[in-house]
């Protein structure tokens, strides 16, 4: 079912980080957002949103998201065996050294997934870059260990709400098995994903300062969450390309 004007709360999604070829980046993404977007969205898949990483000039950045895993086997299925990927599939590949690097997610709650309004409208390809930052950060927990991934929904989002925009959504691993193994993700993870959109990273740079300095979060939250960690928390800075729909129609 195409997706491309329907409203929905996508049940799984993907955060997808390529590292490309030197200097390929540009063309990626001029390719990408003249023939990847509608094109996936009429197999059954939303295109969430597609950036720069403003921390490596050689990463591309994107989410998508789908009904559920059926849903998400069917779709990949369809685009990857259909024609616009025969097509245009290897142009896309010739820019790639890897693109293995995938978190496959859900909702951390059935409040905090992107949500779709078929009222916006993505601009057109060849439009102008928008302004915008987009935030991501993960927190990566030890296997099995859910108490990290309690704080963040329970302490931390709440605080988040009360010190700045609100995210865009709040995204934990998805442990069903992926049934579409020509495209691997990253498997034994245990994450939790928060995504905010801001009007630039200024304003980012605030809302950070904001949180760090609410006393709960300071002296409790923010400590008893590193506690849990297996790895530090990571933050990628990102800038949205000309279609990227990361502050039309979702999180709203």
């Amino acid at each position: 079912m195409p997706l491309t004007e329907t409203s929905g709360r996508p049940a799984v999604i993907e955060l997808r980080q390529y590292t490309l070829r030197p200097g390929r980046r540009d063309e990626l993404i001029e390719l990408f957002d003249r023939e990847f977007v509608e094109t996936q969205e009429e197999t059954g898949m939303w295109v969430l949103g597609q950036f720069r990483d403003l921390d490596d000039p050689d990463r591309f950045v994107w989410l998508r998201g789908f009904r559920d895993m059926a849903a998400r086997q069917h779709a990949l299925t369809a685009f990857y065996g259909g024609p616009v990927w025969a097509k245009h599939g290897p142009q896309a590949n010739a820019t790639m050294l890897d693109s293995d690097d995938v978190l496959l997610l859900r909702p951390l709650s059935d409040e905090t997934g992107f949500t779709i309004s078929p009222s916006e409208r993505r601009p057109a390809a060849g439009a102008p870059e928008p302004e915008g930052f987009v935030a991501a950060t993960v927190w990566s927990f030890p296997p099995g260990q859910h108490d990290g991934i309690e704080l963040i929904r329970d302490e931390l989002l709440p605080v988040l709400r009360k010190t700045g925009p609100a995210p865009l959504a709040a995204l934990t691993t998805e442990t069903a098995p992926n049934t579409f193994p020509g495209l691997p993700v990253r498997t034994g993870e245990n994450v939790a994903v928060v995504v905010t959109s801001y009007p630039d990273e200024s304003t980012y740079r605030q809302h950070l300062a904001a949180l760090q300095a609410d006393p709960l979060a300071r002296d409790e939250i923010l400590p008893s969450i590193e506690r849990e960690q297996s790895t530090p928390a990571r933050t990628l800075r990102l800038a949205p390309t000309a279609r990227s729909r990361h502050h039309r129609g979702i999180g709203v």
